[in-house]
C-alpha cells in the first residue's frame, strides 16, 4: 500500500515540475513575438533544436542541427517567418521568434533540444493565442514579452491547484482502502462464542 501512494506521489510531483514549465502567451496580430526557451548552460554542445506544434506534424515550426537550419520538414506556412533570437544559442538560448503573427498561429508550440551525449527532451510548452490589432487581450498586470507578446502567470496556478487537487484525491483513496483492509482484517480474526448446548 506505502509502495503504491509513494509511486502515486512521486508521479503527480514529476507532472507538477514539467507542467510548470508551460506558458500562455498573447500576440497581436501582424506583430512579432517572442517565444522563449532556455536550456541551462553545462557546456554541452547544442545539436538540435526543434520547434514544433502537434497539428502540424509531422512538419515542424523550425528545425536547426549541427547549427544549420533544415528546411525540409517545414511546414509552408512558417517559411521565413521564423528565426532564433540568438543563432549562436550562448547561455542555452534557444527562444523562437515569430514574425508578423497570424490568427493561424494560435497553437500549442514546443521546444526540444538534444545535447551532446543526450536525447532530444522537451524544455518548454506555450499555448500561442492571437488577438486582432490593438486588443490587449489581456491583464494589465501580465508580464510584456518583447514586440508585442504577453505571458499569462495564470497556467502556474492553474496547474497547481489541479494537481493538489489530484493529490488529495489520491490520498483520500487510499486513506479509504487501507481502512476498508483494516476492517476486513479485523472481521476475519473475530470468532464469534461458541454457543453451549445443554446435555
Amino acid at each position: 500500500m506505502s509502495a503504491v501512494t509513494a509511486s502515486l506521489c512521486s508521479t503527480l510531483m514529476f507532472v507538477v515540475f514539467v507542467s510548470a514549465d508551460e506558458k500562455n502567451i498573447t500576440a497581436e496580430f501582424g506583430h512579432d513575438v517572442i517565444l522563449t526557451c532556455q536550456v541551462r548552460n553545462d557546456n554541452k554542445k547544442i545539436i538540435v533544436v526543434e520547434w514544433s506544434r502537434a497539428d502540424l506534424e509531422p512538419q515542424h515550426v523550425l528545425l536547426q542541427r549541427n547549427e544549420q537550419f533544415v528546411p525540409d520538414g517545414q511546414h509552408p506556412s512558417f517559411k521565413n517567418r521564423v528565426d532564433l533570437q540568438d543563432r549562436q544559442m550562448k547561455d542555452g538560448d534557444v527562444s523562437l521568434i515569430l514574425k508578423d503573427v497570424t490568427i493561424n498561429d494560435a497553437g500549442t508550440y514546443e521546444c526540444r533540444v538534444q545535447r551532446q551525449r543526450e536525447s532530444l527532451s522537451l524544455i518548454s510548452t506555450f499555448y500561442l493565442s492571437v488577438v486582432p490589432p490593438g486588443q490587449s487581450g489581456g491583464h494589465k498586470e501580465d508580464r510584456r514579452n518583447k514586440d508585442g507578446g504577453k505571458e499569462d502567470g495564470s497556467v502556474g496556478l492553474i496547474v497547481g491547484l489541479s494537481v493538489s487537487a489530484v493529490l488529495l484525491v489520491v490520498v483520500v483513496v487510499g486513506f479509504l482502502i487501507y481502512r476498508r483492509l483494516q476492517q476486513r482484517q479485523s472481521q476475519d480474526s473475530y470468532q464469534p462464542p461458541v454457543e453451549l448446548q445443554l446435555v
